[in-house]
Protein backbone atom coordinates (compact mmCIF):
# COMPACT_ATOMS: atom_id res chain seq x y z
CA UNK A 1 0.00 0.00 0.00
CA UNK A 2 0.92 3.38 -0.87
CA UNK A 3 1.12 6.11 1.21
CA UNK A 4 1.45 9.99 1.12
CA UNK A 5 2.38 11.29 4.67
CA UNK A 6 1.97 15.35 4.48
CA UNK A 7 3.52 16.95 8.10
CA UNK A 8 5.59 19.84 8.51
CA UNK A 9 6.77 18.93 11.81
CA UNK A 10 9.96 16.86 11.70
CA UNK A 11 9.59 14.68 14.56
CA UNK A 12 6.24 13.72 13.86
CA UNK A 13 6.60 13.11 10.09
CA UNK A 14 9.49 10.69 10.50
CA UNK A 15 7.68 8.56 13.52
CA UNK A 16 4.92 8.21 11.13
CA UNK A 17 7.59 7.31 8.31
CA UNK A 18 9.77 5.04 10.51
CA UNK A 19 6.41 3.16 12.14
CA UNK A 20 4.41 2.84 8.57
CA UNK A 21 7.40 1.55 6.77
CA UNK A 22 7.83 -0.54 9.13
CA UNK A 23 4.08 -1.81 8.84
CA UNK A 24 5.05 -2.64 5.34
CA UNK A 25 3.56 0.40 3.64
CA UNK A 26 5.63 2.45 0.69
CA UNK A 27 5.61 5.71 2.05
CA UNK A 28 6.42 9.61 0.63
CA UNK A 29 6.56 12.65 2.25
CA UNK A 30 5.68 15.61 1.80
CA UNK A 31 6.65 19.10 4.22
CA UNK A 32 4.74 21.65 2.52
CA UNK A 33 1.28 22.78 0.76
CA UNK A 34 3.74 22.87 -2.74
CA UNK A 35 5.45 19.81 -2.26
CA UNK A 36 2.15 18.00 -1.44
CA UNK A 37 0.10 19.20 -4.23
CA UNK A 38 2.72 18.90 -6.97
CA UNK A 39 3.03 15.17 -5.77
CA UNK A 40 -0.77 14.31 -5.36
CA UNK A 41 -1.15 16.08 -9.09
CA UNK A 42 2.11 13.68 -10.05
CA UNK A 43 1.52 10.19 -8.52
CA UNK A 44 -1.65 7.98 -7.38
CA UNK A 45 -2.21 6.76 -3.70
CA UNK A 46 -4.24 4.29 -1.32
CA UNK A 47 -4.12 6.64 1.25
CA UNK A 48 -3.21 10.26 2.09
CA UNK A 49 -2.28 11.17 5.30
CA UNK A 50 -2.75 15.68 5.62
CA UNK A 51 -1.88 17.69 8.26
CA UNK A 52 -4.47 20.89 8.14
CA UNK A 53 -1.48 23.63 9.37
CA UNK A 54 1.04 23.80 6.92
CA UNK A 55 3.47 26.44 7.11
CA UNK A 56 2.50 27.44 3.17
CA UNK A 57 -0.91 26.70 3.05
CA UNK A 58 -4.33 24.60 4.48
CA UNK A 59 -3.99 21.50 3.90
CA UNK A 60 -8.20 21.07 3.63
CA UNK A 61 -7.09 23.06 -0.20
CA UNK A 62 -5.00 19.09 -0.85
CA UNK A 63 -8.70 18.09 -0.35
CA UNK A 64 -10.50 19.65 -2.49
CA UNK A 65 -7.84 19.29 -4.66
CA UNK A 66 -7.76 15.59 -4.53
CA UNK A 67 -11.83 15.56 -4.41
CA UNK A 68 -11.49 17.88 -7.64
CA UNK A 69 -8.99 15.47 -9.35
CA UNK A 70 -11.21 12.47 -8.90
CA UNK A 71 -8.98 10.67 -6.83
CA UNK A 72 -9.04 6.90 -5.44
CA UNK A 73 -7.12 7.93 -2.82
CA UNK A 74 -8.32 7.79 1.23
CA UNK A 75 -7.64 10.69 3.27
CA UNK A 76 -7.13 10.97 6.57
CA UNK A 77 -6.62 14.28 8.38
CA UNK A 78 -4.48 14.48 11.31
CA UNK A 79 -4.15 17.70 13.02
CA UNK A 80 -3.49 19.65 16.47
CA UNK A 81 -6.76 21.90 15.50
CA UNK A 82 -9.43 19.73 16.52
CA UNK A 83 -12.17 22.60 16.40
CA UNK A 84 -15.41 20.77 15.68
CA UNK A 85 -15.70 23.13 12.22
CA UNK A 86 -12.15 21.97 11.03
CA UNK A 87 -13.75 18.43 11.64
CA UNK A 88 -16.65 19.32 10.07
CA UNK A 89 -15.36 20.82 7.06
CA UNK A 90 -12.87 18.40 6.52
CA UNK A 91 -15.24 15.43 6.56
CA UNK A 92 -17.79 17.61 4.26
CA UNK A 93 -14.70 18.30 1.76
CA UNK A 94 -14.73 14.45 1.59
CA UNK A 95 -12.39 13.42 3.96
CA UNK A 96 -12.57 9.41 5.60
CA UNK A 97 -11.31 10.38 8.83
CA UNK A 98 -9.89 13.06 11.20
CA UNK A 99 -7.36 12.14 14.08
CA UNK A 100 -6.52 14.58 16.51
CA UNK A 101 -3.02 15.56 18.01
CA UNK A 102 -1.55 13.72 19.53
CA UNK A 103 -2.34 10.24 18.83
CA UNK A 104 -1.48 7.01 18.98
CA UNK A 105 0.40 5.28 16.09
CA UNK A 106 -1.22 1.74 16.55
CA UNK A 107 -4.61 4.18 16.24
CA UNK A 108 -3.95 5.51 12.85
CA UNK A 109 -2.45 2.39 11.71
CA UNK A 110 -6.20 0.66 12.06
CA UNK A 111 -7.66 3.89 11.16
CA UNK A 112 -5.90 3.64 7.86
CA UNK A 113 -6.68 -0.06 6.99
CA UNK A 114 -10.36 0.85 7.69
CA UNK A 115 -9.90 3.60 5.53
CA UNK A 116 -8.35 1.49 2.41
CA UNK A 117 -10.39 -1.28 2.90
CA UNK A 118 -13.42 0.52 2.19
CA UNK A 119 -12.04 2.36 -0.39
CA UNK A 120 -10.08 -0.67 -2.30
CA UNK A 121 -12.27 -3.21 -1.31
CA UNK A 122 -15.79 -2.19 -0.20
CA UNK A 123 -15.58 -2.50 3.98
CA UNK A 124 -14.42 -6.32 3.21
CA UNK A 125 -12.52 -8.35 5.55
CA UNK A 126 -11.19 -10.73 2.76
CA UNK A 127 -11.18 -11.06 -0.70
CA UNK A 128 -12.37 -13.17 -2.83
CA UNK A 129 -11.20 -13.67 -6.10
CA UNK A 130 -11.70 -16.84 -8.61
CA UNK A 131 -9.81 -19.08 -6.60
CA UNK A 132 -8.21 -17.13 -4.33
CA UNK A 133 -8.71 -15.37 -0.78
CA UNK A 134 -7.10 -12.90 0.90
CA UNK A 135 -6.92 -11.60 4.07
CA UNK A 136 -5.31 -7.77 4.05
CA UNK A 137 -4.80 -7.45 7.67
CA UNK A 138 -2.98 -10.77 8.13
CA UNK A 139 -1.38 -10.52 5.01
CA UNK A 140 -2.66 -13.73 3.98
CA UNK A 141 -3.30 -15.81 0.82
CA UNK A 142 -5.11 -18.81 0.13
CA UNK A 143 -5.00 -20.64 -3.14
CA UNK A 144 -8.68 -23.18 -2.74
CA UNK A 145 -7.70 -22.96 0.59
CA UNK A 146 -4.44 -23.68 0.47
CA UNK A 147 -1.65 -21.11 1.78
CA UNK A 148 0.56 -18.89 -0.86
CA UNK A 149 4.06 -18.15 0.20
CA UNK A 150 4.77 -14.95 -1.15
CA UNK A 151 7.64 -12.24 -0.49
CA UNK A 152 6.45 -8.67 0.61
CA UNK A 153 6.67 -7.13 -2.71
CA UNK A 154 5.14 -10.27 -4.39
CA UNK A 155 2.16 -9.82 -1.85
CA UNK A 156 1.82 -6.09 -2.63
CA UNK A 157 2.15 -6.76 -6.21
CA UNK A 158 -0.94 -9.10 -5.71
CA UNK A 159 -2.91 -6.81 -3.96
CA UNK A 160 -2.33 -4.00 -5.96
CA UNK A 161 -4.13 -5.92 -9.04
CA UNK A 162 -6.61 -6.92 -7.11
CA UNK A 163 -7.87 -3.87 -6.65
CA UNK A 164 -7.80 -3.32 -10.10
CA UNK A 165 -9.26 -6.20 -11.93
CA UNK A 166 -9.36 -5.91 -15.57
CA UNK A 167 -7.98 -2.82 -15.21
CA UNK A 168 -4.46 -2.72 -16.87
CA UNK A 169 -1.45 -1.83 -14.99
CA UNK A 170 1.32 -0.13 -16.84
CA UNK A 171 4.95 -1.04 -15.41
CA UNK A 172 5.04 2.66 -14.44
CA UNK A 173 2.31 2.67 -12.51
CA UNK A 174 3.59 -0.99 -10.64
CA UNK A 175 7.01 0.34 -10.02
CA UNK A 176 5.36 3.73 -8.89
CA UNK A 177 3.17 2.34 -6.22
CA UNK A 178 5.39 -0.72 -4.77
CA UNK A 179 8.49 1.71 -4.39
CA UNK A 180 7.30 5.21 -4.27
CA UNK A 181 9.96 8.20 -4.67
CA UNK A 182 12.52 4.92 -5.01
CA UNK A 183 11.11 4.14 -8.84
CA UNK A 184 12.35 7.28 -10.10
CA UNK A 185 16.16 6.50 -9.62
CA UNK A 186 15.66 2.69 -11.78
CA UNK A 187 17.42 2.33 -15.10
CA UNK A 188 14.65 0.23 -16.07
CA UNK A 189 11.64 -1.40 -14.59
CA UNK A 190 13.26 -5.17 -15.42
CA UNK A 191 12.63 -6.39 -11.70
CA UNK A 192 8.74 -5.17 -12.12
CA UNK A 193 8.90 -8.56 -14.62
CA UNK A 194 10.98 -10.28 -12.29
CA UNK A 195 8.25 -10.01 -9.32
CA UNK A 196 5.22 -10.01 -12.10
CA UNK A 197 7.22 -13.71 -13.27
CA UNK A 198 7.20 -14.99 -9.56
CA UNK A 199 3.93 -14.60 -8.66
CA UNK A 200 2.93 -16.49 -11.60
CA UNK A 201 4.78 -19.28 -11.20
CA UNK A 202 3.68 -19.33 -7.09
CA UNK A 203 -0.15 -19.13 -8.89
CA UNK A 204 0.73 -21.66 -11.11
CA UNK A 205 2.35 -24.19 -8.90
CA UNK A 206 -0.86 -24.47 -6.56
CA UNK A 207 -2.39 -25.01 -10.32
CA UNK A 208 -4.36 -21.65 -11.25
CA UNK A 209 -3.08 -19.81 -14.10
CA UNK A 210 -4.10 -17.02 -16.57
CA UNK A 211 -4.77 -14.80 -14.02
CA UNK A 212 -2.34 -12.47 -14.66
CA UNK A 213 -2.16 -11.65 -18.36
CA UNK A 214 0.64 -9.39 -20.29
CA UNK A 215 -0.61 -6.42 -22.52
CA UNK A 216 2.28 -6.13 -25.02
CA UNK A 217 3.68 -2.40 -25.13
CA UNK A 218 1.20 -1.19 -22.28
CA UNK A 219 1.34 -3.53 -18.96
CA UNK A 220 -0.11 -6.36 -17.23
CA UNK A 221 -4.10 -6.91 -15.66
CA UNK A 222 -5.39 -9.21 -13.45
CA UNK A 223 -8.49 -10.97 -15.66
CA UNK A 224 -11.61 -12.08 -14.12
CA UNK A 225 -12.15 -14.10 -16.49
Amino acid sequence: MKLLIVEDEPVLRNALLEYLRHDGYVCEVADSYLQAHEKIKLYQYDCVLIDLTLPDGNGLDLVRTLKADGSRAGVLIISARAALDDKVLGLELGADDYLAKPFHLVELNARLKAIIRRRQFQGQHHLLFRDLSVFPEQALVLVRDEPLTLTRKEYDLLLFLLANPNRVLTKESIAEHLWGDDADTADSFDFIYTHLKNLRKKLQEKGVDNYIRTIYGTGYKLSTE
